[in-house]
């Protein structure tokens, strides 16, 4: 709440290039006829470009929200090409990959998206804060909610999902949750978080949830087992399961 623009544009500037250069120093450590396909190529260039133009403002003042939000756009579709890539790889080789290979490949890419999401992360909560963004009012800090109901964002990404599920099987398994907060039992659990990311891994468990719910009965639509939550609020950590 008492940010500075200056100190978190400096943080940036520093930061940035060291994420996008570890990310690169394992984009050129992949098998060569994974680094080979187009994709990888793509995604090796977004990641240079991205990198050479961080480094021009690394002795500049804060005046670049616009090239940080462009660095950001660039980097959207990293997901699907990465995986347009290791499609690519399979095509060339028959649709068989060594098992060893795979298991290298899977944890590149598991280093990927996480490398992906807290660079999006910082650039976010630069942007939202001192931007001028809409979003940066209100009780939320840049893209951090400080009081955020994990109930509330439960029943949000279930209705969703149930949306898409009710269209696709014409019905849909119902939702119970369960909420312990071992602080103080009167309160819903609360806490610290970014609200998008925990709706978007809700929704996909969700999806897939109910697709099992349906497929498992015969897509009938009564008596459908209800999918269960529980919430728990330890002394340390929360619980979603």
């Amino acid at each position: 709440q008492n940010a500075c623009e200056k100190k978190s544009f400096i943080f940036l500037r520093k930061e940035l290039p060291v994420r996008l250069a570890n990310i690169m120093k394992e984009i050129a450590l992949l098998p060569k006829n994974l680094i080979g396909t187009n994709s990888v190529n793509q995604v090796n260039d977004w990641y240079l470009k991205s990198f050479e133009e961080v480094l021009e403002f690394e002795k500049t003042e804060p005046t670049h929200e616009n090239l940080l939000v462009h660095i950001r756009n660039r980097h959207s579709d990293v997901v699907q090409t990465m995986a347009q890539g290791v499609l690519e790889l399979k095509e060339s080789q028959g649709g068989y990959v060594e098992p060893s290979l795979e298991t290298s490949i899977q944890y590149f890419l598991d280093r990927l998206y996480m490398s992906r999401i807290s660079i999006r992360m910082l650039i976010n909560q630069h942007t939202i804060l001192f931007g001028g963004n809409e979003e940066s009012k209100g009780r939320h800090i840049g893209c951090l909610d400080p009081a955020c109901d994990i109930s509330s964002v439960v029943q949000d990404a279930y209705e969703n999902a149930r949306f898409l599920c009710d269209q696709y099987y014409l019905a849909s398994p119902e939702l119970v949750v369960r909420e312990y907060n071992n602080l103080d039992d009167t309160l819903p659990v609360r806490t610290v978080y970014v609200p998008s990311h925990l709706y978007h891994m809700l929704f996909e468990l969700f999806k897939n949830s109910m697709r099992a719910v349906m497929e498992q009965h015969d897509n009938a639509t009564d008596n459908l087992p209800p999918i269960e939550v529980l919430i728990v609020r330890g002394k340390e950590d929360i619980c979603v399961k």
